[in-house]
């Protein structure tokens, strides 16, 4: 037993998991974390056979975080979520699907880690883009999601009004700086994982707009030495925010797994699992620890700019907001 690999092990547990009497939990995320729910599933089923004696099997589905969202309303029986942005577990409270104080559920505002938002470029960086000005500079294309459709495309759309705002600019400033961002942008990608495709296997657009984690996800899928990472000189922290599905977890019985699943993501074991696929653990330790990871860049919050995500969402990404008066369709 001891010689049993730790891979063994966890293909031992996942095929006892599928036996008949083991739980079932489903997470609804988005995209962009696919590859960190895969590793975080794996520790997972350890540790709760380990601590309770019961195997379970952990179901993932990934798409614009939005989007995803939509679908739990609608009625995909996800027993959680964990999406990129508070807005999308924000509308899933006001339909009744989750708490409407779940976001004081779990500690941090329910968000066990956080990313920003940066800038891949081709190999060698060929364009020489170092910060949000070189967005719009002619002939520049800018591949970044959809605001309506995914978080990732909010917070990179955030990222670039609140630079302007934090260098002294106004929003009549700013709305002209987001204007001419999206003027570059050849196509609006669907989600995060869509928006890598386009960039890296349609092979179009200077430079992609994404989260920090996107790097890792990169390297692991094409082969590092595809992209370089650009850091900007300021950006957005973008929270990770996760909730139980209540009305889910009532149907079927799963509660007292799925507020485990969710604890388990602020555990030591987790925060360096986040870490190592680029997503900042809220656990000063172990951020400390991946210092050479994640650089130094003056960041601000939605609330410091924005007020909060529900203004934020009203004003700019509710149909006839900024967003949509200032973008259309090349």
């Amino acid at each position: 037993m001891k010689k049993l690999t730790y891979l063994a092990l966890v293909a031992a547990l996942a095929l006892s998991g599928a036996a008949a009497g083991a739980q079932t939990l489903l997470n609804a995320s988005y995209d962009v974390a696919r590859e960190f729910y895969k590793d975080y599933n794996a520790a997972f089923v350890i540790h709760y056979k380990k601590t309770t004696g019961k195997d379970v099997k952990i179901d993932q589905a990934h798409g614009g975080s939005s989007a995803q969202a939509r679908s739990v309303n609608d009625g995909l029986d996800a027993d959680v979520v964990s999406m990129n942005t508070t807005t999308d577990v924000d509308f899933l409270a006001s339909t009744g699907a989750v708490a409407k104080d779940w976001n004081k559920r779990f500690a941090f505002n329910a968000s066990p880690t956080s990313s920003t938002m940066l800038f891949l470029t081709r190999n060698g960086n060929p364009k020489g883009i170092k910060d949000w000005d070189d967005l719009i500079k002619p002939g520049i294309k800018v591949i970044v999601v959809n605001p309506k459709t995914g978080g990732n495309g909010r917070m990179a759309y955030l990222a670039a009004w609140g630079y302007v705002k934090k260098k002294g600019g106004s929003d009549a400033d700013a709305a002209e700086f987001v204007s001419k961002l999206y003027k570059n942008v050849p196509v609006l990608a669907k989600g995060g994982r869509d928006a890598t495709t386009i960039f890296l296997q349609r092979n179009i657009g200077d430079v992609l707009v994404t989260f920090e984690s996107e790097v890792v996800s990169v390297d692991n899928e094409f082969g590092a030495g595809k992209v370089d990472a650009v850091h900007p000189s300021i950006s957005i922290v973008a929270e990770n925010p996760v909730a139980v599905v209540e009305r889910t977890v009532a149907k079927k019985g799963t509660a007292v797994l799925a507020k485990a699943y969710l604890d388990y993501l602020y555990s030591d074991e987790a925060q360096e699992i986040a870490a190592k696929h680029a997503l900042r653990p809220r656990n000063a330790e172990v951020l400390k620890k991946y210092a050479a990871t994640f650089k130094p860049i003056q960041l601000f919050t939605v609330n410091e700019i924005f007020g909060s995500f529900a203004e934020a969402q009203k004003i700019h990404f509710n149909d006839g907001g900024q967003f949509d008066k200032l973008y259309t369709v090349q």
